[in-house]
């Protein structure tokens, strides 16, 4: 019993570095973050948060990993209470427009792209490709559930999938940038609509 409250507490303390660091990452975005801004931000001892994670790089991996999991797993849950398929992926396209809108103000998609820019080991790399992958995947599975509702037809969607996710990437570059307008993102989602190969 002793042993299952250590467990608890333990995955308590790393859930509430994990929650501080995306604060931090969030404001000042990856390369400018120390291991000192997330203490702070935490209020754990250097001591405390080096048994738990070695590296700055160590903590945003693993931020953006649960970040995109539970992402992931809301649509996910969508998709098994079999939601309207028009209104699932408004929904999706939406948190993309309201997330591209508000980079000033939360500096994850900059942490994101710093982190590719600076970093480029094989390991990395694959990093890079999972976060793109899941992206895939989660419009591949929206599509998907399109096909089962009949609103699509039934045919091969993976390269549609694919080039939404190119068009996301382009648009959060843009984005990055402060080369984007509403106008501008909602024209694109139409577009991406229009593509759809409805029954």
């Amino acid at each position: 019993m002793k042993n299952n409250s250590n467990e608890e507490r333990k995955r308590q303390k790393r859930e509430a570095i994990l929650k501080s660091a995306r604060k931090v990452f969030a404001k000042k975005g990856l390369i400018d973050v120390t291991m000192k801004d997330i203490i702070d931000e935490c209020g754990i001892s250097r001591g405390g948060i080096y048994l738990y994670f070695d590296s700055v790089d160590e903590i945003f991996i693993e931020t953006v990993k649960r970040r995109n999991s539970r992402k992931f797993d809301s649509i996910r849950s969508s998709i098994k209470e079999n939601q309207p398929f028009d209104e699932l992926l408004d929904s999706y396209f939406n948190s993309h427009k309201e997330r591209l809108l508000n980079t000033i103000n939360d500096s994850m998609l900059r942490a994101m792209y710093e982190y590719y820019f600076t970093h480029k080991s094989d390991e990395d790399r694959e990093f890079q490709q999972a976060q793109m992958g899941a992206t895939k995947e989660t419009i591949s599975e929206i599509l998907e559930l399109g096909v089962q509702q009949g609103v699509l037809l039934a045919q091969p969607l993976g390269q549609l999938a694919e080039n939404f996710m190119f068009v996301i990437e382009g648009l959060s570059v843009l984005a990055l940038i402060g080369d984007i307008s509403e106008v501008q993102i909602d024209q694109q989602f139409s577009l991406m609509k229009s593509l759809l190969p409805r029954t």
